[in-house]
């Protein structure tokens, strides 16, 4: 009841007038319902409710969200249903509880999709009320903070959920230290080796450290004052994350990041933050590049605040933000920051213009049916820095980094982007593959002619170029496999004295039977050749079947027909089972080289069998969903794989020996490699090298981790190098 009663008093603090006797009975129904139930820790199951509830008063949220947080896991793990928490709690802590519970009774092939479908309703109703997502996001915190206690493939699968989707939505959602802190937990599992040795590296370094910020920080603080600046100074190291996509993104090792600390500067008014920024860059040197203005053009997730870097005290490089205390609140606390209370009531996202981009993203994506796409799509939007550019009326959009003027063009309408030919960039001329960088105005050349090609699908960036993209080409895709699956299905019925017209009717009990909608869908999965005609005139024609035994072995099965039945020794060699079946024509996809262990999926290409990409992998979403089919790993199969492995390391005599030797270690082959040094004293390997699953190339990526003088070690695409 201690922990109760600390909500009890948080809520109090901020909200004078809550209802607490409605928060006391949502934990007493909540304890009541978890009875008997405990957690992977040992702990009574109630703790976990209890932790959601405590993050969520420490957000400054309302009743309703505390008892939200309370009572999230009540529908899904006990037999307490919506209906009732309606009824005890009201229709608004019961749709925030709605929003939160999983799809756990829906039928899906896949986790993927199962994951895919529950973030879409999460989504959905976050578009109604944002509560549904903060309150997600302190269930997820409280889960990764307790996540030692579940089994190793458990912690990487969640942890990297939790990086995918989680951090990037607390970041869309301005909320940062929610976010530093998932990004560092989600790490912890995703890469312990590299974790564990950058953690030892920061402590050695913590007593040093923490000297020379409270230095800094009290010669920033006299500087500004004398100055006339009023402000409140206060530096800190950066999260674990942060240095670690440092060293990756420079190639160096910890002892050379040396920009790890930031200090934040907090002043009273815009005026006096444009003031200290004058104040720091009139004491020490600013380092060309690094200053940015999100003040005068703040972040989409709300966020304010001037970045500089400059050269400071004892020649360390250091970052500095300059910001307002309610800049600050909205920086720490994002969109829960912007609560405001009518008669107990926080505003709607569609009545407030700071959820412009929440509706956005919802438009962008109600198209799109297949989960695993609608959920690549998000993340595409959830991530990554933003470029400023303008257009030629002087508005400013905002773009992901590295988005080029076909994802300009697609911005501003859909229809200016299916026939964009061409940009001028600041008045001059530019390659469709231009990166479009902050300060851009940009033009769209468009011509009535032009139209998608799969080769833009190379150079967006945006959810929403890429969805239409993809859409434009699969509509093309479509009507090519109506003319083919029109033209094949015709040529055998009237083998067999009949036409498509005259025999509608056997038609549709075919698709019927053949699990399509009607009867265009059948014909387009003819023209795809998920379906034979052999199969259709079957089901059409039943006289057919008796005389199955006469027709030519060719005509067999759907799938032995199209895909080519192999020999016994070819089929041993892929791994892989095709709808159930082994002996298929298998082939995998060079771009990103499946391993036995990854989630994987399988395209048919008529004449070619199955290409079998990962499921994460850019190219295979790019690719009809139509043509897809279900492929598995066989767990018989002994065959290796090869796969691509980079190392940047530095370039010293002996190490690249010690990098060989870590193979050997492992049991792992090299076939290949491919070894350079660069100018800066550094070097990039590409290795080739057979392993037999995902278990062991992560072995190996994490003993190479563990080298000294190896900055960071990534799987790549196999025609890299």
């Amino acid at each position: 009841m201690h922990q109760l009663d600390q909500i009890l008093s948080e809520v109090a603090s901020y909200f004078p007038n809550a209802d607490l006797p409605l928060v006391r009975r949502a934990y007493q129904f909540a304890a009541q319902a978890h009875e008997g139930q405990t957690r992977k820790s040992g702990d009574p199951y109630v703790t976990h409710p209890l932790a959601v509830a405590q993050i969520i008063a420490e957000l400054k949220l309302d009743v309703s969200s505390v008892c939200a947080g309370l009572l999230h896991d009540c529908v899904e793990d006990t037999s307490a249903t919506i209906e009732q928490l309606s009824e005890l709690f009201g229709k608004e802590v019961a749709f925030l509880v709605e929003g939160v519970t999983k799809l756990g009774k829906l039928p899906y092939s896949t986790r993927e999709e199962q994951q895919a479908e529950n973030f879409r309703k999460m989504l959905l109703a976050m578009a109604r009320d944002i509560r549904v997502i903060l309150v997600k996001l302190c269930d997820r915190l409280d889960n990764m903070r307790s996540l030692h206690h579940l089994p190793p493939e458990k912690q990487e699968r969640i942890a990297a959920e939790t990086m995918q989707i989680y951090a990037p939505l607390a970041n869309r959602l301005g909320i940062q230290w929610v976010k530093v802190e998932l990004e560092d937990l989600a790490f912890k599992y995703t890469y312990p080796g590299e974790y564990e040795q950058l953690a030892l590296d920061v402590a050695k370094s913590r007593a040093e450290r923490l000297e020379y910020i409270h230095t800094v920080e009290k010669l920033i603080h006299k500087e500004m004052t004398e100055n006339g600046v009023p402000c409140d100074v206060m530096g800190r190291a950066k999260h674990l994350w942060s240095i670690y996509q440092k060293m990756k993104r420079t190639q160096r090792p910890f002892e050379e990041i040396h920009d790890a600390i930031g200090f934040r500067v907090i002043t009273d008014s815009q005026m006096h933050c444009y003031q200290a920024l004058g104040v720091a860059h009139q004491t020490w040197t600013p380092i060309p590049g690094r200053f940015k203005d999100y003040i005068a053009l703040p972040k989409p997730n709300l966020y304010q605040s001037l970045h500089t870097a400059v050269i400071g005290p004892r020649g360390e490089r250091i970052e500095i933000q300059i910001r307002t205390r309610e800049m600050n609140l909205v920086a720490e606390h994002g969109i829960a920051a912007h609560w405001k209370y009518k008669e107990g009531k926080p505003v709607a996202p569609d009545t407030d213009k700071k959820f412009g981009w929440l509706r956005q993203l919802m438009e962008s994506h109600k198209e799109l049916r297949d989960p695993t796409e609608f959920l690549e799509s998000v993340k595409i939007d959830l991530f990554g820095d933003e470029v400023y550019v303008f257009t030629p009326g002087g508005d400013v959009k905002a773009l992901p980094k590295g988005s080029c003027p076909i994802d300009f063009a697609y911005s501003v309408h859909s229809s200016i982007g299916d026939h964009c030919s061409g940009a001028r960039v600041n008045g001059m001329i530019v390659p469709l593959r231009y990166q479009l960088r902050n300060g851009d105005t940009v033009e769209i050349i468009t011509n009535p002619n032009q139209k998608p090609n799969k080769d833009w699908l190379k150079l967006v960036k945006t959810a929403k170029a890429r969805t239409k993209v993809r859409y434009l080409l699969r509509t093309e895709q479509r009507d090519k496999a109506v003319v083919l699956g029109t033209d094949l299905l015709d040529k055998a019925l009237r083998k067999h004295g009949t036409t498509l017209q005259r025999a509608e009717k056997q038609l549709k009990h075919a698709a019927t039977e053949l699990r399509c909608v009607t009867v265009d869908e059948l014909i387009i999965q003819v023209g795809y050749g998920k379906i034979t005609t052999q199969q259709v005139l079957e089901k059409a024609l039943p006289e057919l079947a008796k005389a199955k035994e006469d027709l030519p072995a060719k005509t067999e099965s759907m799938l032995k027909t199209l895909l080519r039945k192999v020999t016994s020794r070819r089929t041993s060699s892929s791994g892989i089972k095709v709808a159930g079946e082994e002996d298929i024509l298998v082939r995998f996809a060079k771009c990103c080289s499946p391993l036995p262990g990854d989630p994987i999926v399988g395209f048919i290409t008529r004449g070619r069998g199955v290409t079998v990409h990962r499921r994460d992998c850019d190219k295979g979403l790019d690719l009809d969903p139509e043509r897809r089919i279900d492929v598995e790993w066989d767990g018989n199969s002994k065959t290796h794989h090869e796969v691509a492995i980079q190392v940047l390391c530095s370039d010293k005599p002996g190490l690249l020996a010690h990098i060989s030797q870590s193979f050997t270690d492992q049991g792992v082959n090299i076939n290949q490699a491919h070894c350079r040094a660069t100018e800066d004293g550094r070097a990039v390997n590409t290795f080739h090298a057979s392993v037999k699953d995902l278990d062991q190339l992560k072995s190996v990526i994490r003993s190479l981790s563990r080298i000294k003088g190896v900055f960071s070690v990534d799987r790549v695409s196999a025609d890299v190098g």
